[in-house]
């Protein structure tokens, strides 16, 4: 029988009519409630501490509907919104939350980009002044004209438009770290706020309320210090957020000879997997799109569903992907 187990991913959960920047992509709280029910319904919901017995021993069989969660970025709506529903439910989470945000009340440059694009109705403001950074500094950092960078970027997804897709790119990777990172603190301190701390505070959890989920059952990992492309750095780079992430890790009591890692954006190299290994790292999450088999996937590279990939009600019949977690036999005797 196949070890496979369905891996979802969460981000934003929070009520949302009553967000401040309803432009921000999450899931509503009601809406996160009815997947929880639709899971229940159709999944066995497993540990993480399950997960990786099954990856160290062929004795530890999952169970053949096995779904695991997944809570992206630290968020304080994973506290308050989040935590709850799975304490009434009894299901574990897994939280990955990046050390810089927790630490240094740093707004991680990824969301400082979600909110100026969610101030600003018209991205081609954005995109101008991104322009004119890129055309002031080509000298200096030996860059592409803007124009080119556009070309090379600005490819749609299932998710964002293509100017959407190049502001982020550009801003998240494509230009060097110093100025990239003076461009994104120039935009959110122009579209959204200049106090930082205070956004940063009203964002993320805190050290006392990651502990609090830690004790009560919830399994906390690694999603780096910096939230870097974890791809993009060299291996002392790597070396760096990995130790700098265990570190924050331990001072929250984690197990250490048992933790996963969540890489920001999906993204790794054979460099950073060698790294992980040498650090006991037991599980890998990327963002490939799949339910993930541990006869097929390499365990420090497990791919995941998002939230948005399975339904919003309780009642709903199952979707494909559940089908596929299933078998359509046990699909078709639930509808």
């Amino acid at each position: 029988m196949p070890n496979r187990v369905t891996i979802v991913m969460y981000h934003f959960v929070r009520v949302l009519k009553n967000a401040r920047y309803p432009e921000i992509k999450g899931l509503d709280s009601a809406d996160f409630v009815e997947q929880i029910e639709y899971i229940k319904r159709h999944y066995e919901p497993i540990t993480i501490e399950d997960l990786i017995g099954a990856t160290r021993s062929e004795r530890r069989r999952l169970p053949p509907k096995a779904i695991l969660l997944t809570f992206d970025d630290g968020y304080i709506d994973h506290f308050e919104t989040v935590f709850p529903v799975l304490e009434k439910y009894r299901i574990q989470g897994s939280f990955f939350p990046p050390a810089k945000a927790i630490l240094e009340h740093r707004v991680l440059d990824v969301n400082k980009i979600h909110f100026v694009l969610a101030s600003v109705q018209d991205k081609s403001l954005i995109i101008k002044s991104i322009f004119a950074e890129i055309q002031n500094n080509m000298t200096r950092y030996g860059l592409e004209g803007p124009e080119v960078y556009y070309e090379q970027l600005a490819n749609p997804n299932r998710y964002d438009t293509a100017d959407v897709v190049f502001i982020k790119r550009v801003l998240q990777r494509a230009l060097p770290e110093e100025l990239r990172g003076r461009i994104v603190d120039k935009l959110f301190a122009q579209f959204v706020t200049n106090d930082e701390q205070a956004f940063a505070n009203d964002l993320y959890m805190n050290v006392e309320q990651l502990r609090h989920i830690r004790t009560s059952g919830m399994h906390i990992g690694s999603h780096g210090y910096d939230h870097y492309w974890m791809n993009t750095l060299d291996e002392d780079g790597q070396l760096r957020e990995i130790d700098r992430s265990l570190e924050f890790l331990e001072t929250l009591g984690c197990d250490l000879q048992n933790w996963a890692m969540c890489y920001p954006y999906g993204g790794y190299n054979q460099s950073l997997l060698a790294i992980l290994r040498s650090r006991k790292c037991a599980i890998g999450l990327a963002t490939e799109v799949a339910i993930a088999d541990l006869a097929l996937h390499n365990v420090l590279a497990l791919p995941r569903l998002d939230t948005n990939d399975l339904p919003r009600s309780r009642s709903a019949p199952p979707n494909d992907w559940t089908k596929q977690a299933l078998g359509d036999r046990d699909a078709g005797s639930r509808k």
